[in-house]
């Protein structure tokens, strides 16, 4: 099995390509990190490259006008940012945030395009992915209007957990407050409850996932949705077990 800087591809579009296409795309490709509070595009602001996520989790983030902000939508390692951009969207619609620390593949949005001309196996994959992304912006504004800020947490940490590859990672109150569109000290006490019945644990920005699945029961019905709606994108294609890239 191939590797980047000893780590197996982990994005679920790269690993659905077909071998031919992905070999095409690979001289393009470059590992980079992604480093949490890193804004990967600006609302308004041209689109110059594309991150297939790795490990991590970017943040799709609508401000308002008094500077509060609120998460939307996110890409995790099933995705890739920005795929609007490959259908004559030049510019970024949203914000673009790392929530959660780890890494991705860059390539240059002109040579992507390219890449994903009609009657592609690409282009067919990122035109289902780019209407999965629209229907997790529809998702996540009914979760936040109709689930209790205890169980949008609950679904948060379990994304949280799913794209940093890991039960432990690196999260304030404060950036779980602006993802969840919730008061910090509503956050703090639906922690402290998480805590209390042991499903989580934290300290100094650092959470612990101790029960998964006790986790999941309190969770609301997004994150299997969620799920569900990923794996109806990917179907059973499984793609390549993984590749290496040139990292910078």
């Amino acid at each position: 099995m191939e590797r980047i800087d000893d780590q197996v591809v982990n994005n679920r579009l790269l690993l659905a390509l077909p071998r031919e296409a992905l070999e095409r795309l690979r001289p393009a490709l470059r590992g980079v990190a992604l480093l949490q509070g890193q804004t990967i595009d600006r609302v308004d602001a041209p689109i110059a490259f594309l991150y297939f996520v790795n490990r991590g989790f970017i943040s799709m983030v609508k401000t308002m006008r008094d500077g509060r902000a609120v998460e939307i939508g996110g890409i995790g390692v099933e995705g890739v940012t920005a795929p609007n951009s490959l259908f004559g969207i030049d510019e970024a619609v949203f914000d673009s945030l790392v929530q959660v620390a780890g890494s991705a593949f860059r390539i240059r949005r002109d040579v992507l395009k390219a890449e994903a001309r009609p009657g592609t196996a690409l282009h067919e994959l990122m035109g289902n992915y780019a209407r999965f992304v629209l229907g997790q912006v529809g998702q996540t504004a009914a979760c936040n209007r109709l689930h209790s800020v205890e169980e949008r947490c609950c679904r948060w940490l379990l994304v949280a957990a799913d794209n940093a590859r890991s039960d432990r990672f690196a999260l304030t109150h404060e950036y779980l407050a602006m993802m969840l569109g919730a008061q910090r000290s509503g956050v703090s006490i639906a922690m402290r409850a998480l805590k209390r019945a042991g499903l989580v644990d934290y300290a100094r920005g650092v959470v612990t996932i101790l029960d998964r699945e006790g986790l999941e029961e309190a969770a609301c019905e997004c994150h299997r949705a969620a799920k569900d709606a990923i794996d109806a994108v990917f179907g059973s294609r499984g793609g390549a077990a993984g590749m290496a890239v040139a990292s910078v």
